[in-house]
Parts: C-alpha cells; sequence; structure tokens
C-alpha cells in the first residue's frame, strides 16, 4: 500500500507492544506517524515533549525507522488526520476488552470522517498483556520494567518516579 497512517495514542510511555505494532504497521503503509495525544485534562507521567524524544529514541537503528514521523497533536484525531491527508488510523488491540472501546472509537469517526478508515493490529501474543497503566504500577514500585520497555524509557520512568516519591 502506499498510503500514510496515523498510529495514535498517548504512549505514556511507549511499550515494546506500540513497537511492535508500529514495526508490523511499516509492513503495510508507506507513511506511518506516531500520533501523540497531548490532552492538558489527563495526567501524564511524561510531557509531551519527553513523550515524543523518548519514541524517537526507539527509532534509532530500526531499518523501517526511515518511514516514521513522531508529531504531537490535540484535539480531535480525524481533524488531524485530514490536516495530514491521511487515510487509516492504526490501533492495537490485545484483548476484546479493547476491541469494544476501539469499535465504538472507530465508528464515531467514522461518522465524523467517512474518509479516514481504521485498521486493527494485534501485538505479537506474548506482549498482549503488556498495558501503560501497567508499565507505571510496576515502576512506580520499583519493579523490573525490563520485558515491557526499552531500557531508556525504563531509567525515564525509575527517574520520574523517584522524583516523585521525594517530593511526596
Amino acid at each position: 500500500m502506499k498510503t500514510l497512517a496515523l498510529y495514535p495514542g498517548s504512549f505514556d510511555p511507549i511499550t515494546y507492544g506500540h513497537l511492535d505494532i508500529l514495526e508490523r504497521a511499516t509492513e503495510l503503509f508507506s507513511k506511518i506517524i506516531v500520533t501523540i495525544a497531548v490532552n492538558n485534562n489527563k495526567d501524564t507521567v511524561f510531557s509531551g515533549d519527553e513523550r515524543e524524544a523518548l519514541i524517537r529514541e526507539c527509532l534509532n537503528g530500526k531499518d523501517w525507522a526511515s518511514r516514521v514521523e513522531v508529531q504531537q497533536f490535540t484535539g480531535l484525531l480525524v481533524d488531524f488526520a485530514k490536516e495530514k491527508n491521511a487515510q487509516t488510523l492504526i490501533r492495537g488491540v490485545r484483548q476484546i476488552s479493547d476491541f469494544e472501546y476501539e469499535f465504538r472509537m472507530a465508528l464515531t469517526n467514522r461518522r465524523l470522517a467517512p474518509e479516514v478508515d481504521t485498521v486493527f493490529l494485534m501485538p505479537n501474543e506474548q506482549l498482549t498483556f503488556i498495558s501503560a497503566s501497567l508499565v507505571k504500577e510496576v515502576g512506580y514500585w520499583g519493579g523490573d520494567l525490563s520485558s515491557f520497555v526499552p531500557e531508556h524509557v525504563a531509567e525515564a520512568l525509575t527517574a520520574k518516579f523517584e522524583e516523585q516519591r521525594a517530593s511526596e
């Protein structure tokens, strides 16, 4: 396919599951924009700029990275997709509960922008249990993050949580 796709998410933090979906998507689309949702009403561990830097570092050395951009956005995802002339949204689904939520979002997005379609991709089955929420919980309590996120992401999380605990 010669199309542009957006891979949206909060990526707070980016996990091996996200990276697996991204790599799979590069086989299907000629260009992908990892689209970081920045919502000032949502509590995040990392700022939009920090998440962008962590994702960019994940791309270093990947042979498919030249077809991937990283950008932040606020507002409606379909508006950003139209602005970028993206035809497809990529969403990862790990389990049935993810699909139910993502299905509703895909239908809503279709209502708002019929020209933008949604593609669901599943990560490698060994990664289906990983979620950013789980990673943050393990990281907050000092657990080993090496099987969930790249080393630089684990180090950044550890530093953030040490700061947080020091100020409590």
